[in-house]
Order: structure tokens, then sequence, then C-alpha cells
């Protein structure tokens, strides 16, 4: 419970507040929109703890307390405003007060860059994905020969972003064509991000000078993480438009929603679940995958937070049931 003693104190003081600003309705929409935000989040937990179990323990309190700065106010707030500016030419002065003050207007323009945020956001998961997917060395797979076959291809170079690539070319294709470049140009600029970061963390992750690279290593775990998050909020930003264009409550309720996210990735690293429940893990990855695939798929038809949300839990507890029951079988080997 300790772990999650701030988060509800959050939780108080954030549906405290969406009584004062709204009333009875704010708040009602203010916990839905928390809800949804952990439900298409939760996978986000897990695989943040595969990482962040790694890190030190410096760069684990910087996560959890700058990256909740960024994760809230950053990705949930100040990008969507930064989007808006683009989209339209304003200043983001502007389009800040627009938010507060015309927010059908703001979530009018959130709801046109749809298919520039999902194709960006849509191809990173993917490539995360895939990058997991494809990992030549890993032993254990939840998916037997299927995870094992597509291992080995992960010998060949590159095969994540080829894969990656194709189902870009692939989405934009159903597109209107004056759709198709802003998508494409997004999607790709995804995959560079995913490539740069990995390619920095690689560099990073040298043995031979770890105690002069560990700082920054540990930067760009953090960077990593940070721009995961980023990719996951695009999807219950624009879902939190189709409940309310209150800004206010929305971001009352993915603030509530992002801190019981986080106290989730602590509880995941410090109780060690990943180690208890080995094809956690996996399904964190599915899900995402799913998510990606989904978010690309928005680009053509409308796809609801509802179906996303339980496809990447039903990833979470399918694996979760293959962790338990492949812990018996080793118990029971072990003791025949």
């Amino acid at each position: 419970m300790r772990y999650f003693l701030f988060s509800f104190l959050v939780l108080i003081a954030g549906l405290s507040t969406a009584y004062y600003w709204a009333g009875l309705n704010g708040l009602f929409l203010a916990g839905i929109l928390s809800v949804m935000e952990v439900s298409l989040s939760f996978d986000n937990a897990v695989v943040n703890a595969s990482v962040l179990k790694n890190m030190t323990e410096r760069w684990q309190r910087r996560f959890l307390t700058w990256g909740m700065v960024i994760a809230v106010f950053g990705a949930r707030f100040l990008l969507p405003i930064l989007i808006v500016a683009v989209i339209t030419g304003h200043s983001l002065q502007d389009v800040t007060i627009m938010a507060f003050r015309d927010g059908d207007e703001y979530a009018r323009h959130i709801t046109s860059a749809h298919i520039q945020i999902a194709a960006f956001g849509g191809m990173y998961l993917l490539l995360v994905f895939f990058h997991f997917l494809f990992e030549s060395e890993r032993t254990l797979h939840w998916l037997g020969w299927i995870e094992r076959r597509l291992s080995r291809l992960g010998k060949l170079e590159s095969i994540e972003v080829i894969t990656a690539l194709a189902v870009l070319l692939t989405a934009q294709y159903y597109l209107l064509l004056e759709e198709r470049l802003d998508a494409l140009i997004a999607g790709l600029a995804g995959v560079i991000l995913f490539v740069l970061v990995k390619s920095l963390s690689a560099l990073f992750e040298n043995p031979k000078a770890a105690e002069h690279t560990a700082h920054k290593a540990g930067f760009m775990s953090f960077l990593y993480l940070e721009i995961l998050d980023l990719s996951f909020s695009f999807d219950g930003v624009i879902g939190a438009f189709a409940l309310s264009k209150d800004v206010v409550i929305i971001m009352l309720g993915l603030t509530i929603g992002a801190m019981f996210v986080r106290s989730l990735t602590v509880f995941l690293v410090h109780k060690r679940t990943l180690d208890e429940y080995l094809f956690l893990e996996h399904g964190a990855h599915y899900a995402i995958g799913a998510l990606a695939l989904l978010m690309l798929a928005s680009m053509v038809v409308e796809v609801s937070e509802l179906i996303t949300g339980l496809t990447g839990i039903g990833f979470i507890l399918l694996s979760l049931l293959s962790s338990i029951r492949y812990k018996r079988r080793s118990l029971r080997r072990k003791t025949a």
C-alpha cells in the first residue's frame, strides 16, 4: 500500500479540484479519465519496470520525480498545445488561451492532427514491439516456436525497421491522397527517433567504459522511457477529448492516472514482479504491438478506447496466467 500512498493523495486532491472546478460532472469525468489512462498504460508500466530495474537508484528517482513532471505537463499538456500551434500558426500563448477559453475549438484542432499523431506514436510503439520480438539473444519464449523463428530473423540487420516501414507503407496506402504525405513524414519521424535513441543507448552501454558512461547510459534510458510514455499518452489525450472539452478536467484525470501508473512501475520493480512472472514482459510488449497497430488503423477507421484498453489488459492477463502455469510446471519438475 505504501507504494500507492502518494497516488491516493493525488487522487483525493485531483478529484476535489475537479469537483470545485466543474461540480459533480467534473468529478465524474475526471474519475473516468483516470481509469481510462491506467487501463491504456498498464502495459506501459510493465515495460517501464523492465527498463527501470536496470537503472541506478539516482536515475530511478529522477524518472519518478522529474519524469512525472515531464509526463504530465510535457506530454499531456504542453505537447498538444505545441501541436495545435504548429497546425494553426498561432503562438503558444494564444493556443494556451484557446485551450482554457474555447475547448471545442482546441479539441477540433487536436483531432484534426490525428493522422500525424497516430502515425508518429504508432510507428514508435511498433518498433518497441518489433525490437523485442526480433531479439535474437532472448532464450525465454512465451509463444514457443513462433517466437523462436522470429528471434532467428533478428539476426538480419535492421529487420525491425524494415518490417515497421513495410507496415507504414501499407497503412498509408489506405489514406486519401492528400493525407498520405503527412502520415508518411510523421511515421518516418517516429522511426528516426526510435533508431536514434536506441543507437545512442547502445553507444553508452559499452562495458569497457562503464564508470565513465553510467551517467549517459542512465540519461538515455530515462529519455527512452519518456519518449515511450509520450507515445502512449497520444492515445489517451486524443481519447480524452471525446469525453470532455475542458482542459482542466482532462489534465486532472490524466494526472491521476499517470501517477498510479508511476506507482505501479515502482511496485513492479521493488517487488521483482517481472522475475516472478516471467511472461509478463512478453504480454506487455504484445499489448504495445496491438496498441501500435490500432493507432495506425485509427488513421483509416474509428477505434474505440474501450477496445484499446481491453486488448492491452487481455494480453497482460494471458501472460500472467501463462507465467503462473510455467512456474507450477517448473516446481513439479524440481520435486519429481
